[in-house]
């Protein structure tokens, strides 16, 4: 066993579902409480600290009924996104089970779609392919209005960690809607 950061990653390339227990391998989406998915995100993220506040949260759970990803949703961090029409994903992680970011990012969408927001935003390391985003419906913003890396890194805390901007909104979302893998929470995928 390794450890990064005091967090212990198992073997299977640091998943923490065994592969032999994948018996059901449908995900299903739920609400989590806020801590539940602070504690998965410090529990299996590498150097994501999970955010202090958030507006909700969803998890995402094998057929099984354990737990492999979670998203905490809440207001922008950045002050010019900060307009009452765009909610942020704070933080994201899984387990490494196929299909769970994408699943979680497509519920999130849904989720403040519902509630109003006409925008959801949310941050790669750009180092970070963000495959799941696009597959999600996500498209890169090029350069934003008010981005300012040094601040946004301040307000992450991963050092100087440079930073790619992905949106998804109601025009780009018919992407989501074309493809039929767009849910509701509780709907198996």
């Amino acid at each position: 066993m390794e450890n990064w950061n005091e967090i212990q990653v198992n073997a299977y390339g640091g998943w923490l579902n065994n592969p032999e227990r994948r018996e059901d391998s449908r995900l299903v989406i739920l609400p989590v409480t806020i801590r539940t998915a602070r504690a998965f995100v410090a529990w299996t993220h590498r150097y994501l600290v999970p955010p202090a506040g958030a507006a909700f949260a969803l998890g995402v759970q094998t057929g099984d009924g354990t737990l492999v990803g979670v998203a905490l949703i809440g207001w922008p961090t950045t002050l010019a996104f900060d307009d009452g029409d765009t909610a942020e994903v704070l933080a994201l992680a899984t387990d490494g089970t196929p299909g769970t970011c994408s699943a979680l990012l497509a519920a999130a969408w849904l989720a403040v779609h519902e509630r109003g927001y006409r925008c959801l935003i949310a941050y790669t390391r750009i180092d970070e392919p963000g495959t799941e985003l696009w597959e999600a419906g996500f498209r890169i913003v090029p350069r934003p209005l008010g981005w300012n890396a040094v601040s946004r890194t301040a307000l992450t805390g991963v050092g100087d960690a440079v930073r790619a901007l992905w949106e998804i909104t109601e025009r780009n979302a018919a992407v989501l809607g074309s493809r039929g893998s767009v849910g509701r929470e509780g709907k198996r995928w």
